[in-house]
């Protein structure tokens, strides 16, 4: 069986026992039924024979994340900065972000990571370029400076 597979079902399998909580025989049974429902779906689909499957970045997620949420407690900071400054100076700005030579998938990431630090919103990905909304002009500095696409670079390329 293709290792792919059976990682993704203990993932599957692991994730299920830690979110459920309940372990009951008849309930071990379902979540065991649950998690083969969706690796079945998941070969059929094909979802294991394309470049989209990012299994292989598990081993450099966490620094990244790690990364991540650092940036997300800075960008809290300074949105709470704005919000409680009477004067509230803003910036707003769109921007493009260029993804080229970054896989669907990493730049699924890049989008996601983007949105999730506050005082940025992706609003769309199209052509190798992501189109994001910044509230100031330093937050939009500081994404077309490039670290936030360093590391996404960094982790697709990781496993070559």
């Amino acid at each position: 069986m293709n290792k792919r597979i059976i990682t993704a079902t203990l993932l599957f399998a692991v994730t299920w026992l830690l979110w459920s909580g309940l372990y009951t025989p008849l309930l071990l049974m379902l979540g065991a039924a649950s998690c083969l429902l969706v690796t079945v779906v998941a070969v059929r689909t094909g979802f294991f024979d394309r470049e989209q499957y990012a299994l292989h970045l598990g081993p450099h997620l966490p620094a990244y994340w790690l990364w991540l949420m650092r940036e997300i407690i800075k960008s809290n900071l300074a949105v709470a900065r704005i919000v409680l400054d009477p004067r509230l100076p803003i910036q707003p700005q769109i921007i493009v972000v260029d993804a080229t030579g970054l896989p669907d998938a990493s730049q699924a990431t890049l989008a996601n990571s983007i949105t999730l630090t506050p005082g940025s919103l992706t609003l769309d990905i199209d052509n190798n370029r992501i189109e994001v909304h910044c509230l100031t002009d330093a937050s939009a500095q500081d994404l077309l400076a490039g670290e936030m696409i360093r590391r996404a670079t960094k982790l697709a390329v990781a496993d070559k």
